[in-house]
């Protein structure tokens, strides 16, 4: 169990925290770093990503993006954006009309076969979105497959993950891959998971359970509380180096050197030139 850690505002965000840090990655493989952010403006301008998916899960207000691979849209609380950096790609994130976002993003690792795999965006919007329903809960599934839904984003190894609503004393039995490194943080409100009181701000993990075909996590909302949120994902560790770079992740320091070297050559293509979303004043 571990909980958030406040970082407060800097040059980009009015706000601040840490989910998880990549303190040991063998910990969270595969899954390096989530933060949380609340910003205005000037967000975040245009940076490049290589060896790594970044997953933004939309909270709160709207959040604007664009790459340049051509890519632009808004983003709307619930909505996700799964965006592959693969080889390499260079993108923003902003909160549309500069008045508020609210987003957690998480780093997922990519394995050592796919981190120059093609660039690419998928956002998962309301429209896309797969659920599952239970008495008073509504899982929103962004991948994998959970109780025969499943979701809309592609993945390039075993990911499972979901944004669950739960109402007081209402519950729901997950069946997560024996396989699978598992964390859920809560979002807002209190949850019991697998038996421990987790609240706002707080993450649980579980490890992958050798000899198991699959595993069930419990979730429950204590009677008397209100809602609670409850982000869930889980993978496949990739028990690979890790070696971190600012922007990105590869499995040596010769390649991370290698990447920025080649965004500084123009390998992954001219940071864009283009405009913010349009809209009605």
């Amino acid at each position: 169990m571990e909980s958030s850690r406040h970082l407060g505002p800097d040059a980009q965000v009015d706000d601040k925290a840490l989910a998880f840090a990549p303190t040991d990655p063998a910990l969270t493989d595969p899954f390096l770093i989530m933060a949380e952010d609340w910003f205005s403006s000037p967000g975040f301008a245009w940076h490049p990503h290589r060896g790594l998916e970044t997953v933004t899960v939309v909270v709160e207000g709207v959040l604007e993006h664009g790459d340049n691979l051509g890519h632009a849209g808004a983003l709307e609380p619930g909505e996700v954006q799964w965006m592959t950096a693969g080889k390499g790609i260079i993108h923003r994130e902003l909160a549309y009309r500069n008045e508020h976002a609210h987003v957690l993003q998480l780093w997922l690792n990519l394995p050592r076969a796919k981190k120059m795999t093609d660039s690419r965006y998928q956002d998962v919007t309301r429209g896309a979105m797969r659920h599952v329903r239970a008495p008073g809960v509504v899982l929103d599934v962004h991948a994998g497959t959970v109780d025969g839904v499943t979701g809309a984003a592609e993945t390039h190894q075993p990911v499972q993950g979901l944004v669950a609503a739960i109402d007081p004393l209402a519950s729901y039995d997950l069946a997560v891959p024996a396989e699978h490194r598992l964390f859920a943080h809560v979002i807002s409100g209190r949850a019991l998971i697998g038996g421990r009181e987790v609240a706002a701000g707080q993450t649980g993990w579980s490890d992958p359970v050798a000899g198991a075909g699959e595993t069930s996590l419990h979730l429950i909302v204590p009677d008397g509380d209100a809602p609670a949120r409850v982000m869930v994902y889980s993978g496949t560790p990739l028990h690979e180096p890790v070696a971190f770079g600012g922007p990105f992740v590869m499995n040596s320091r010769t390649e991370i050197a290698e990447a920025f070297r080649d965004f500084q050559a123009g390998a992954f293509g001219p940071v864009p030139r283009q405009a913010r979303l349009a809209y009605d004043r």
